[in-house]
């Protein structure tokens, strides 16, 4: 199994933006490689509502369902509902339910934006504001997490100005509604403005005759202990990968090679920026479970992307991080 290793002095390229353009500098930082995979894999989900927002279910009712499929933990997201699950967080309970909440509104721009925190933060009423709530969310050490990019029809300059932890590369109920589930294109300008910045898959359940979809996005953490601050850390240190379908069994890396095990996959990718990556793949759709790549120095950031039969697909975070990340 995989444990964090130092990558050295590597070359990267700085992004800052100017304007409209992009500047290019050239620096050397010492990174750390991001995954860890010495802990246990857990499947859980970061966006939830139940009937304590516009969810059609009880929170017992989707620990039901849940736990059933697999899951073993999920954050509750309600709108505008500061959730407090301590009660639920014991041994005995079926799965872990962990706190969050989800803000929408519009910023100084006019743009609309959905954003969910992952952590516990205080009550919070719309009529704040969605910025102020931001920061306030923030100020409670919560992760700010941009919702369906595409369904809330938001620019890359909307998802790089207020600095969000991470962002939804897919999500399912906004798949079902209207196809508009995919954040990648987002995430790629998030990454040129910041190269830590988190990737999620999530389904948006709200589990209702309107929205009946479920277990079609989630994320899947390496964490040594199934407990709320253990699988925090774990996703703000970015040891998980995202998912629609297959899964990553192992992620390690030697020198400028990174190895991933896997569930029976057609395609893997090494993406870069811009045009940048690398393909792996058999003859006529030869189902494999393992590949390596040479990761190239002067990347200024790398993830894996992997692709199974049915055309599911998982991402890794970027794989390398400073250590100030």
């Amino acid at each position: 199994m995989a444990s964090s290793a130092e990558c050295g002095d590597v070359g990267l390229i700085r992004f800052t933006a100017i304007g409209n353009g992009i500047k290019k500098g050239y620096e050397k930082m010492k990174l750390q490689f991001r995954y860890d995979t010495t802990g246990n894999w857990y499947k859980g989900n970061t966006h939830i509502h139940s009937n304590a927002s516009d969810g059609g279910m009880s929170l017992d009712k989707i620990t039901t369902l849940y736990a059933g499929a697999g899951y073993k933990f999920l954050f509750q997201t309600d709108h505008w509902v500061s959730s407090d699950n301590s009660a639920r967080s014991t041994q005995d309970a079926p799965l872990l339910w962990l706190d969050g909440i989800e803000l929408d509104g519009t910023d100084e721009t006019g743009s609309p934006f959905h954003v969910v925190c992952l952590g516990k933060v205080p009550p919070m009423d719309r009529k704040m504001g969605l910025v102020p709530a931001m920061a306030e969310a923030r100020k409670h050490g919560a992760m700010l997490i941009l919702a369906h990019p595409f369904w809330c029809g938001n620019s890359a300059a909307d998802a790089i100005r207020h600095n969000f932890d991470g962002v939804e590369v897919y999500n399912h109920v906004c798949h079902w509604i209207n196809a508009k589930g995919e954040g990648t294109i987002h995430w790629e300008a998030m990454l040129h403005h910041y190269a830590g910045t988190r990737v999620f898959a999530s389904d948006d359940a709200h589990l209702c005759e309107a929205h009946p979809g479920w277990n079609g996005g989630w994320i899947v953490v390496n964490s040594p202990r199934l407990a709320s601050e253990d699988i925090l850390h774990s996703i703000k240190k970015g040891n998980y990968y995202a998912s629609m379908g297959p899964d990553f069994v192992n992620i390690e890396n030697a020198s400028s090679k990174v190895k991933i095990s896997t569930s029976p996959i057609v395609r893997a990718w090494l993406v870069g920026p811009r045009w940048l990556g690398k393909r792996f793949a058999k003859n006529a759709e030869e189902l494999f479970t393992e590949a390596e790549f040479d990761v190239p120095s002067e990347w200024p950031f790398v993830h894996i992307e992997i692709e199974d039969v049915r055309g599911k697909r998982a991402w890794t975070n970027t794989l390398f991080i400073n250590h100030s990340v």
